[in-house]
């Protein structure tokens, strides 16, 4: 059997056998000794980093009570002589302020519209009443069982449009100047 490493397991003495083998001598020079005591461990130390270029990066973190916020690394933020670069959450007045964040740009705004979703919803129901009216009124059997189809075709699109989901997804959205 081969050892793993070069280091030869039968040389290892214990400090107490070495000092008793024969020709060691009891008196040891000062470099020597310096040399048996085990080093000191090396610790890392902290080195204040230089601060770094904003990157205008978004992120996540935790506030001060704990609760989740929004961090954004201002490219445009101009730091004080002296100041560590430390996250800080957005200020929400700069929310409001276009893509760079200057002063003289002015607050986008958007208007929602479902109006037209509105309509289509309330053709549909005027559609269902008046095939109901119909049906009411008809004689044939062919011709009621034709309404009765409409009428479930009507009914389903109504399901499947008279809701916030449909209204939110086919809303139109147009920007105010």
């Amino acid at each position: 059997m081969t050892p793993v490493s070069s280091v030869n397991a039968g040389a290892v003495q214990s400090p107490a056998a070495a000092g008793k083998a024969p020709g060691a001598s009891g008196s040891r020079r000062p470099g020597e000794e310096a040399q048996s005591r085990p080093l000191r461990p090396v610790m890392d130390e902290y080195v204040q980093a230089e601060p770094r270029e904003p990157s205008g990066r978004y992120w996540m973190g935790r506030g001060e009570d704990g609760r989740p916020r929004i961090y954004f690394d201002d490219p445009e933020r101009v730091l004080p002589p002296g100041q560590p670069d430390a996250p800080r959450a957005e200020e929400p007045a700069q929310r409001g302020k276009g893509p760079e964040g200057k002063e003289g740009e002015k607050e986008e705004r958007y208007v929602c519209d479902t109006g037209k979703v509105d309509r289509e919803i309330e053709a549909l129901k005027k559609r269902r009443q008046e095939l109901e009216q119909r049906l009411r009124t008809e004689k044939d059997e062919a011709g009621i069982k034709e309404l009765e189809r409409q009428l479930r075709q009507v009914e389903r699109e109504l399901r499947q449009k008279d809701n916030d989901t449909y209204r939110r997804q086919h809303a139109s959205v147009t920007r105010l100047s």
